[in-house]
């Protein structure tokens, strides 16, 4: 099969021609027909997850087919469109037994701790816990913008965040998982107010439902500008989720909250980034919550595709560029420049090869 593949850390990944890989027991492999290009990709391509080995394909939001089933595999036939959450699950340890398989003891990351989905096939073990059909009406780039943000920032809006309507919600970074962060919000009928350096990713922002944006270049330090976003909010917002993940952010965030807000920290946060400098004295004063979100189970993405439906969320507005597999060395390094030459996801389309 053709595959994206790190050789190097830091280094542009080239497309290559590797083994497909094994059918493993209790799994299936997955032939992908759209994945998503996603900041944790990039994270993965510079080092800064541990898990990871070189060689390497990353690649973890996917969308596609099942090609080949394994042994101990039930009601999941060959060519069943699916797609699965970024953390995948044992299924039987004492988490996954509670319905948290989000932080499985045992979790396996397609493109972290196993090889992903910048390629034409992915192997996915513990199948029966992992997969998530996907609905007929469903194109696969849509279920690929779905991704791990869409679902990450579901978990981060309605779960971590406990959002309500008529609230103030600030969302700080508005790429894949910000802007699906106000969509879902705006759809839960709260006020959003979304932050970025991007003009790009503001205007997305505010088409997508945020009723106030803030550039975030325009301020020297992370308190002048969540005091800024207080004083938009009459007192600070009641929820705010970081999905960018970075010290400035998060530290941004945590400050733009009223009394007893909750901050939800959705962006990744790699220890060679440094620790986030949090307002710890607001924290204590004002008893605010700090929450993290580590991806959605797959158990619960019925009731998110159900929200999508009924709500009217446009998913292809999501895709901000579709792209081939030969793209995504070049996908990969544009997300080093801080403010993005466009919005919206990228995703490789593996069946128009664009």
């Amino acid at each position: 099969m053709r595959a994206v593949v790190i050789e190097e850390f830091g280094v542009v990944p080239r497309v290559l021609d590797v083994p497909d890989p094994a059918v493993p027991g209790g799994g299936v492999v997955i032939a992908v027909e759209a994945t998503g290009v996603c900041r944790s990709d990039w994270h993965t391509w510079q080092g800064h997850d541990e898990a990871v080995r070189l060689p390497h394909v990353a690649g973890h939001e996917l969308a596609g087919r099942i090609a080949a089933v394994g042994a101990g595999v039930r009601g999941w036939p060959v060519g069943t469109r699916v797609t699965v959450p970024f953390v995948c699950a044992c299924g039987v340890c004492v988490q996954c037994a509670r319905g948290d398989q989000q932080i499985c003891d045992d979790e396996f990351q397609p493109g972290a701790t196993h090889w992903g989905s910048f390629a034409e096939l992915v192997a996915i073990d513990h199948a029966q816990a992992n997969l998530v059909a996907l609905p007929d009406a469903m194109t696969s780039p849509e279920a690929a913008a779905l991704g791990c943000r869409f679902g990450t920032a579901f978990r981060a809006v309605f779960r971590q965040g406990g959002v309500r309507a008529g609230q103030w919600v600030s969302v700080y970074g508005c790429g894949g998982v910000g802007i699906s962060a106000v969509l879902l919000a705006a759809a839960a009928g709260a006020k959003v107010v979304a932050v970025d350096v991007s003009p790009h990713a503001r205007a997305l922002a505010e088409r997508s439902g945020a009723v106030l944006s803030v550039d975030a270049g325009a301020f020297d330090s992370p308190e002048t500008l969540a005091a800024h976003v207080r004083a938009l909010t009459d007192g600070g917002t009641h929820v705010s989720l970081d999905c960018l993940g970075s010290p400035s952010t998060c530290a941004a965030s945590v400050g733009s909250l009223r009394k007893r807000g909750r901050h939800v920290q959705a962006g990744l946060m790699p220890p060679a980034q440094g620790a986030a400098p949090i307002p710890m004295h607001r924290v204590i004063g004002n008893e605010l919550e700090i929450v993290g979100v580590h991806g959605l189970p797959a158990h619960e993405y019925p009731e998110l595709l159900g929200l999508v439906e009924r709500s009217g969320i446009d998913l292809a507005g999501l895709v901000g560029q579709r792209i081939g597999l030969d793209g995504v060395p070049a996908a990969l390094a544009a997300m080093t420049d801080p403010v993005p030459a466009r919005a919206g996801v990228t995703v490789v389309d593996l069946v128009s090869e664009l």
